[in-house]
């Protein structure tokens, strides 16, 4: 990956990560957070005891990487906030009808670092 395409996925990642980590980490703390998602074999997440989302799992990812020193980066980062970058990207375009406040959408997303509410403020 070239410098000017680390830049550009910080970047993005920069703009779509919304949440601050002390707001994420709140809410990865929730029992709402923990009851959305799929898991790594793809089955769906529907209730706390579950396995661990893989969303639920990359909002900790996202933590980490928020408070490292930026020159502290690694290609493994890099290469999770694409992932992130990717996942809120197409996930957006999926937007249900109506109100969205409870849905597991937001929840979703939510669990990547993304609040979409913000984006209608």
């Amino acid at each position: 990956m070239t410098d000017e395409e680390r830049n550009a996925t910080r970047n993005e990642f920069e703009k779509l990560v919304n949440m601050t980590p002390s707001a994420l980490r709140h809410w990865l703390e929730s029992d709402e957070s923990q009851s959305v998602g799929m898991t790594p074999s793809g089955e769906k997440v529907t209730q706390r005891n579950q396995s661990e989302s893989v969303g639920h799992h990359m909002g900790g990812r996202i933590i980490e990487i928020r408070r490292q020193r930026s020159s502290l980066t690694n290609d493994d980062d890099y290469r999770d906030m694409r992932k992130v970058v990717g996942y809120i990207h197409r996930h957006r375009k999926q937007r249900p009808a109506g109100d969205i406040g409870e849905s597991r959408w937001r929840k979703s997303l939510m669990n990547w670092g993304h609040d979409p509410l913000k984006d209608e403020a």
